[in-house]
């Protein structure tokens, strides 16, 4: 876990693998990193946005629930985005097939399950 979390910090010692790949594929590597960073940024700022400005709910700790998802999804992406940049920094330095990522398939689930979550909560509560 340490050596992952180094190779994080510590692009020089990446520099030493392989050869250069076109930095072209670098620079689109790093157009990526800078994609999730963003969207875990948005995640993050409407777990704080929920969580400050959103008016209790009927439901008990709804409000807090749908914050506290937003801040873990935000900062699961931030570990996430960095290390599938390194990992691909590397794959391409030694000619092998990038890495497989399965975070956009589970954000994208998850996502859309707490949509559908919030529209039977809304409706039960619309009920009342």
């Amino acid at each position: 876990m340490l050596r992952v979390i180094r190779h994080w910090f510590d692009p020089e010692q990446e520099r030493t693998v392989g050869h250069r790949p076109d930095y072209r594929y670098s620079l689109a590597n790093e157009r990526t990193f800078l994609a999730w960073v963003r969207t875990g940024l948005a995640l993050l700022g409407g777990g704080l946005a929920v969580a400050g400005f959103l008016p209790r709910l009927r439901v008990t700790h709804l409000r807090e629930a749908i914050a506290v998802v937003l801040l873990v999804l935000g900062g699961a992406i931030g570990l996430h985005a960095v290390d599938h940049w390194a990992r691909s920094e590397r794959a391409m330095r030694l000619d092998q097939p990038l890495p497989p990522s399965r975070l956009p398939a589970v954000l994208a689930l998850t996502l859309a399950l707490g949509a559908l979550a919030l529209i039977i909560i809304i409706a039960v509560a619309g009920m009342r």
